[in-house]
């Protein structure tokens, strides 16, 4: 599925949002890497990953997934992969797919296998 697609089948604002945010921090940790070089040592870093996580948390509500998000932010370097935007993904799709119905084919039920 395209992500434009994916984007779209998320019916709620708060997931978009959560993407966009989670998007932006990214982009900023990427772009601005001098500043954010240090890792979980840089103030810059450290005031930008608290901030995500609240507005992640307040948007999405508490998941599993922020807290190796969290804990990758403090290493030096690994803010080069988009950490936030993976545990979005994560959290997003997750939801987006236990509120699809489960489409069974027409006919008798299978058998159990043995």
């Amino acid at each position: 599925m395209k992500f434009i697609d994916y984007f779209k089948s998320l019916k709620e604002p708060e997931h978009r949002l959560a993407w966009v945010v989670a998007m932006a921090a990214d982009a900023i940790q990427i772009a601005a890497l001098p500043f954010f070089v240090e890792g979980g040592m840089s103030p810059a870093d450290s005031v930008l990953d608290l901030v995500v996580a609240f507005v992640l948390i307040r948007l999405l509500g508490w998941h599993w997934a922020f807290l190796p998000t969290l804990a990758a932010e403090l290493i030096p370097g690994a803010d080069l992969f988009p950490t936030w935007t993976a545990a979005v993904w994560f959290v997003t799709r997750q939801r987006v797919r236990s509120q699809e119905p489960e489409i069974l084919p027409p006919g008798p039920a299978p058998e159990a296998r043995r």
